[in-house]
């Protein structure tokens, strides 16, 4: 049979209480009121829930939850329709007054997910998480970047600039593989974090964690202990919370002033965290710097701040304006020297300047090597020489590391067109160079099919 308790007159005007849970831990950190609404929201979203389903479902702790649907349940917007042989099987489900109450909670907030995190407790997480990262070795830099053909000089400029915790500006011609340098760098920090589902501000919810950011960890956890008054708590059993590999947040030439800010949506009343806020903890690229539809300057100034104090700020829809962590290492890429770009009060806040030049022609044959084997066009000492000597010298063109898996995977597409095996013939890097540049078309090649294909 149903259990429904009708709450009297009285008990239906008198506020909800500061502390819902008694003498429980208070995990969430929340108003009564929110928690109640977001409970509201879960239930009328799946109808009716178990008392573990929903723990789950708001990232909150059994110990936590029960307390609250206790007082649900003395509200009368909660019953309990069916019960189990064990006290975790009792089921919830709203009454047609928590109907009521519950559509008046969507029409404040449409946020349903896991309970938000206060912003003074992502404060101390963000911070603790930075303080335990270890600094950048130089045979953990080898390791990372071992993949990637670098000019040996170029090493300790950059695992000091990692160190340094200062912005890096990494400049030099299109395709010397600035971008993929700096996404591969975020493997030399060490560990990984955790980052919120969303945190609660001002009455508001802040959504953080993006999947397409952040890489849920797998595995066993590699964090270290985190200690302090805000920190004793184990966060693996805390649902508000993802266990995450570091993050790379890349923004380019779509990259505008109002997307450094939070983003509203009024019809849901949640905001969506900044790209910057995002990769805290992580690396926060900004690619073709230059290219934006705000000048570079304007850029500029929007990160003095961040970078001098390692703190940002940012505003509500309603005004309410905040500070949060900006533990960022800060990478721009860009096609133009820093001369071009920035001003001379900017220039000393850009830690490390770094050029990233085109390769000699003994680096430029291990890539053209590491091409072949990504295409599986067999490499061929011929073909990798007409390549080197012959088609760069003669069309100026430098050792760029963007080119040979360009050219390459070109002779592997007409292979697979053609059904015949692939070969790395003058004839076929001809072909192959002219389709990449643009210029004027060439025949294919006619290879005849390898013996015994």
């Amino acid at each position: 049979m149903t259990e429904l308790n009708l709450p009297t007159p009285s008990m239906l005007l008198r506020p909800l209480p500061a502390d819902p849970y008694g003498d429980g831990p208070d995990v969430a950190g929340l108003p009564a009121s929110f928690q109640i609404d977001l409970a509201l929201r879960h239930l009328s979203r799946k109808g009716e829930l178990k008392l573990y389903a929903l723990a789950q479902a708001m990232g909150l702790g059994v110990p936590v939850l029960d307390p609250l649907l206790a007082q649900m349940r003395a509200l009368a917007l909660v019953e309990v329709p069916r019960r189990g042989t064990l006290e975790g099987d009792i089921s919830y489900a709203l009454t047609d007054l928590g109907q009521r109450r519950a559509r008046m909670a969507f029409d404040r907030c449409q946020y349903v997910g896991p309970a938000p995190v206060p912003l003074a407790e992502y404060v101390a997480q963000v911070r603790e998480q930075n303080s335990q990262l270890m600094p950048v070795r130089e045979l953990r830099l080898r390791a990372v970047l071992a993949g990637m053909v670098l000019p040996p000089a170029l090493l300790p400029s950059l695992g000091s600039a990692m160190n340094s915790g200062k912005a890096i500006y990494l400049y030099g011609a299109s395709g010397t593989g600035k971008t993929f340098l700096a996404e591969h760098l975020v493997r030399t920090l060490e560990g990984q974090i955790w980052v919120p589902h969303a945190l609660y501000v001002d009455g508001e919810v802040v959504q953080v964690f993006d999947p397409i950011v952040h890489r849920e960890a797998r595995g066993q956890a590699s964090i270290s202990p985190c200690h302090g008054p805000n920190l004793q708590r184990d966060l693996s059993s805390d649902g508000r919370w993802v266990r995450c590999e570091r993050p790379v947040v890349i923004a380019g030439g779509e990259l505008s002033l109002d997307m450094l800010d939070l983003a509203h949506d009024p019809h849901t009343r949640v905001h969506t965290a900044p790209p910057q806020l995002k990769a805290n903890n992580g690396i926060f690229v900004v690619d073709d710097l230059g290219r934006q539809r705000v000048s570079p300057a304007e850029l500029m100034n929007r990160w003095i701040v961040p970078l001098d104090r390692h703190t940002d700020h940012l505003t509500l829809n309603t005004g309410t304006k905040f500070s949060v962590p900006f533990d960022v290492r800060v990478i721009f890429s860009s096609n133009l020297s820093p001369d071009h770009l920035v001003d001379p009060a900017f220039s000393r806040r850009l830690g490390y300047k770094i050029q990233i030049e085109p390769l000699d022609a003994r680096g430029y044959r291990e890539v053209v090597a590491q091409a072949c084997a990504r295409t599986g066009v067999p490499e061929d000492a011929e073909g990798v020489a007409h390549l080197v000597d012959s088609l760069h010298p003669r069309h100026g063109q430098p050792y760029l590391p963007c080119i040979p898996f360009d050219v390459v995977s070109k002779i592997a597409d007409l292979a697979r067109y053609r059904q015949h095996p692939p070969r790395l013939t003058p004839d076929a890097l001809d072909w192959a160079w002219h389709n990449y540049f643009g210029l004027p078309a060439l025949d294919a090649p006619h290879d005849r099919p390898l013996s015994g294909e």
